[in-house]
Parts: structure tokens; sequence; C-alpha cells
């Protein structure tokens, strides 16, 4: 699926940062969650690691401490929609409106897509007003079949500098996460790498918000 997603839409979307240094971007989608994601953020924390953040609106109105948690500790963080919808199963209308509300709950010009689909028309409009995200590395965390041992691995050997790495900041990751998790880190920081947040200019400087008020 990513290299079919690359074919269609590596136009101007964003799947890897280019840069001279080693530079890993690690990013979390669908939190947060009060049973992940304040464990994920002690552990970035104790090797100076910063990420992005794909919040679904409805759990951050669950858990508004954590999500201003990870604002404090440096993060970024973009819009997953307000409910996770699959953009292929939806009204394109009512997949817009969740994204505004979702925007509501918090302010980014970053967007990432659930499963990565949008339809035709909601990537059209949404494309005016935001950063699309995509991934270099999907770690497999969420994957019930895939042994934690064979998730670290497949995730460390496609990694490299600039790559967007994608792990979940969920339940259905979570035993995954917590033993890929901490060995990708402990790895890649012993070859001298960095984890860095998505780049501020990649943010733009339109406010979704404001601007995504044509699609009610």
């Amino acid at each position: 699926m990513p290299s079919l997603l690359y074919k269609i839409y590596k136009s101007n979307d964003l799947w890897r940062v280019d840069t001279l240094e080693n530079d890993i971007y690690l990013t979390f989608d669908d939190g947060p969650i009060p049973e992940v994601t304040p464990w994920v953020l002690d552990l970035l924390d104790t090797y100076n690691a910063k990420a992005t953040f794909f919040c679904v609106g409805d759990n951050v109105q669950k858990h508004p401490a954590i999500f201003d948690d990870l604002l404090q500790r440096g993060h970024s963080v973009g819009n997953h929609t307000f409910n996770h919808l699959n953009g292929w199963k939806s009204n394109p209308k009512d997949y817009i409106l969740n994204v505004k509300k979702c925007s509501k709950s918090f302010p980014s010009s970053l967007f990432r897509p659930p499963y990565g689909k949008t339809s035709y028309s909601e990537r059209k409009f949404l494309k005016k007003y935001f950063q699309f995200v995509y991934w270099t590395v999907v770690s497999g965390d969420f994957d019930k079949t895939l042994s934690p041992e064979k998730c670290l691995e497949k995730t460390i050997s496609s990694t490299e500098k600039g790559a967007i790495v994608v792990f979940h900041d969920s339940l259905k990751a979570k035993e995954n996460l917590q033993y890929v998790l901490p060995a990708f880190l402990a790895h890649f920081s012993n070859l001298g790498f960095q984890f860095k947040a998505i780049p501020y200019h990649h943010q733009g400087a339109k406010h979704p918000l404001e601007q995504i008020k044509t699609a009610s």
C-alpha cells in the first residue's frame, strides 16, 4: 500500500525530509490516550527525541492534559480527523467536516489521512489548507500477526536519514510498540542519529481552521 499511495499522491506531499544530517522524523498516529501516550513521551525524553503526533480530535477532547503535555515537551502535532475516518469509505462533505471538527480541537497545518486514504475530491479540497504528510517507513506495530522481533527488524532495516517513520500510540499497537520503540531509539541513537519533529517550514502559514470554513 505505501508504494501504491506514493505513485498516486507523491506530488507536493511529504514522504521524507531532505537533510544532510543524521536525522529521523518520528511520527505517532491515533492518540493521545492515557494507556500509551505518556509512556511514549517519557521514553522520548530519555533520548531528547522530538516527534510529530497525528492526533484524533476525539482523543484530544477526551484527554486534554495529555495533549497539553506533549506540546509542552516540544513535540509537534497534526490533524488525523476527529473520528479516524477512512476517506475511501466516507461521504466527501462529511469527511471534510470531520477534519474541520478536529481543527477546532487544535490548530495545525499538517494532515495525515487515516490509513493514508482520501478520495480525489477530499484531497483536492484539503490540499489547499494542509500539508499532507505520509511516510517513508510504516513500523507495522498495529499488526497483530507481526511479532515484536520482526516488527523491530523490518523497521530498523527500512530506516535511513530523512525517513519519516510511523508508529502508533494506540491500544492496538501497544504490545509491539513497547518492544520496538525502545530498541529502535537505542539502535539509532548509538549510531549518532537525532530524532526530530517535522520541520516548521512544512507546516505552512495559513491557519486551516479559519480557511476551512468554506467546507460547511
